[in-house]
């Protein structure tokens, strides 16, 4: 005899994130194909544009990481950044105040874009248990958002 069942039936757990190393061999090869294609297509020297499609990068990895994957992310970021988006290309400098602000960019993208898949997961583990278990959300007061 066959039982139907709903599909839907149960809690469903948060999404584990992916572990770092998979996010990092992502943003080492993401980021060295992204600055190719700037440089292919709007050539060296605008380093402004790469670090802002870089930040865009580090923030889609963060979306499936774990926090601790943030640093590395950036590094990794800002080392093709460094060396391959800036003439002369292949050459790593460190311009001190420039390069920190490059860094805390790209770190800060990443934890933002990691923040926030956490905020969409937890928000959304909320709702479907409050949804599960027949409890009513409470109504949001003034000062609630």
């Amino acid at each position: 005899m066959i039982e139907w069942v709903p599909l839907g039936s149960g809690a469903r757990p948060v999404p584990r994130p992916v572990a770092a190393p998979l996010v990092w061999a992502g943003a080492f090869g993401g980021a060295l194909l992204a600055v190719a294609l700037l440089n292919g297509t709007v050539g060296s020297g605008r380093p402004g544009l790469a670090l802002v499609v870089l930040s865009l990068l580090a923030a889609v990895l963060g979306l499936c990481a774990r926090f601790t994957a943030a640093p590395g992310t950036a590094v990794l970021c800002w080392l093709s950044l460094n060396g391959f988006a800036i003439p002369p290309a292949g050459t790593l400098t460190w311009t001190g105040r420039r390069d920190a602000v490059w860094l805390a960019c790209l770190l800060g993208a990443a934890l933002v874009g990691t923040a926030l898949a956490r905020l969409v997961h937890a928000r959304a583990a909320y709702r479907r248990l409050t949804t599960a278990t027949g409890l009513e959300a409470p109504e949001p007061g003034p000062g609630d958002l």
